[in-house]
């Protein structure tokens, strides 16, 4: 995320809370996709990490980045710790390990997400090159430790880095240490969230299948397929997971807003500055839990927007719905993510043949597959088979989808073409991940200092 969102509109009742949710209803010719990753920055010389200062740091990168794009600046406490564009048309974030964030402008196709990322791609290169900096898109940090990880100086990060300790084991290193790729996306109605929540909680661990690419920390095969995705089992409970009240019939924004009072908060911001608020939950700061503080004052608009952004679920619901299950990977992977959902989720036909496929799913035996998918990947058993055999109808439950979509490029070709990386995974059986470890342990000779050049952007 590029930026807090300040809005001072006091809250006056909890109904508020549930109807700014649904203020992100729009008619389908206005949905739209946004597409956000984030990738490691190291030096070429070494493979070492970045830092945020010096002529060749971080910080660096981004006034540059400043000059080629014309975005303006975003200050935390006299710090540069991003961009954004000021038609509207995406941002650039720092991660608290340094970890480079592109969350792209709200897109109408896929063939613009693909250019998108493509052209980014280009302009950091042509500026970290000459640096001696590079990018690496995979999900996890495959080298460094924590301790030898740069430490970028936004506020938030701080407090973050304050609590993780206190309500999980791992939560430091998905802050510090992973990487993922998301999607936006929108709905019509109430009706059609539901929907589309419940399919996208149900298949979030498959994304987590298909798109596994961290098998490495420090140096080692850490027995896992996404790294990333095992971390997220340990970080934040209360914040993160599967949601069971997703499962409901009923399920609608009120039944969000009622999980998300209870949540402990992170932070307000009050002129430009964070207030530490991570003793207390929504429901409480509602209730005056702040009203001693000399500069809290009331709950606002902002606040809530804020705190719901806090919030690490499979699928996180805004004003739209976030896909949150996947690693980071090649810009191939950029667009695939993006694929697999749009494909899914914005064609009716695709929906419902999306929701009958997962009607029958329990909460329980989608926690199950979820908690075992970081480590087994295809080879999880569900049902009668194994997740593999739901990637394959997935996938092509989303191909369709995207054929029917019949949006096409200069040459013909419709969306569809992005989803082939996935395909070429369904027939081989093999994700990303458990390419990289046979050749871990083929031509790498057991190293991973090969994947910095391997899956380094280019």
């Amino acid at each position: 995320m590029a930026r807090d969102t300040t809005d001072e509109t006091v809250i006056s009742g909890i109904e508020e809370l549930a109807e700014y949710l649904a203020e992100g209803c729009k008619p389908q010719d206005q949905w739209r996709i946004g597409t956000e990753h984030e990738k490691f920055p190291y030096f070429t010389k070494d493979n070492s990490p970045v830092p945020y200062e010096g002529t060749q740091g971080i910080r660096a990168i981004l006034e540059a980045m400043q000059q080629r794009l014309s975005w303006d600046p975003i200050i935390d406490e006299g710090k540069l710790i991003g961009l954004v564009s000021p038609q509207g048309q995406g941002a650039i974030s720092l991660e608290p390990g340094g970890q480079f964030e592109l969350s792209g402008a709200p897109l109408q196709t896929i063939h613009q997400t693909f250019a998108e990322a493509s052209q980014h791609l280009k302009d950091v290169q042509a500026i970290s090159t000459p640096m001696g900096i590079r990018f690496l898109g995979i999900g996890g940090s495959p080298k460094w430790t924590r301790a030898e990880t740069p430490v970028m100086p936004k506020s938030r990060y701080a407090i973050m880095t304050a609590y993780m300790p206190k309500v999980g084991s791992q939560g430091l290193d998905m802050m510090y240490r992973t990487s993922t790729i998301q999607v936006n996306l929108d709905f019509g109605s109430e009706t059609d969230m539901r929907h589309k929540m419940q399919v996208s909680m149900k298949l979030q661990s498959v994304a987590t299948a298909l798109f596994a690419s961290s098998p490495f920390t420090e140096g080692k095969a850490n027995g896992l397929q996404s790294w990333r995705s095992d971390i997220w089992r340990d970080t934040d409970n209360r914040r993160a997971g599967v949601l069971p009240f997703v499962f409901s019939e009923r399920f609608g924004f009120a039944d969000y807003v009622d999980w998300a009072l209870d949540v402990p908060m992170y932070f307000i911001m009050r002129d430009g500055h964070y207030i530490d608020c991570t003793h207390i939950t929504f429901r409480q700061f509602l209730n005056g839990a702040m009203k001693d503080h000399p500069t809290a004052g009331q709950p606002n608009m902002g606040d809530w927007a804020n705190h719901i952004s806090t919030l690490f679920p499979e699928v996180r619901l805004k004003r739209f719905l976030e896909m949150r299950g996947a690693d980071g990977g090649p810009l191939e992977h950029i667009a695939a993510l993006s694929a697999f959902w749009v494909g899914l989720l914005y064609d009716k036909d695709a929906l419902n043949a999306a929701l009958d496929l997962t009607k029958d799913w329990s909460f329980e035996q989608v926690a199950a597959m979820r908690n075992a998918v970081p480590a087994q990947g295809f080879a999880t058993p569900f049902g009668k088979g194994k997740v593999a055999d739901i990637a394959a109808q997935a996938v092509e439950i989303a191909v369709q989808g995207l054929k029917n979509r019949k949006q096409t490029d200069e040459t013909g070709r419709d969306e569809s073409i992005y989803l082939e990386p996935l395909e070429a995974i369904v027939k081989s059986g093999k994700p990303l991940a458990e390419t990289m470890l046979s050749q871990f342990n083929s031509d790498w000779n057991k190293s991973v200092e090969p994947v910095f050049e391997a899956y380094a952007y280019k």
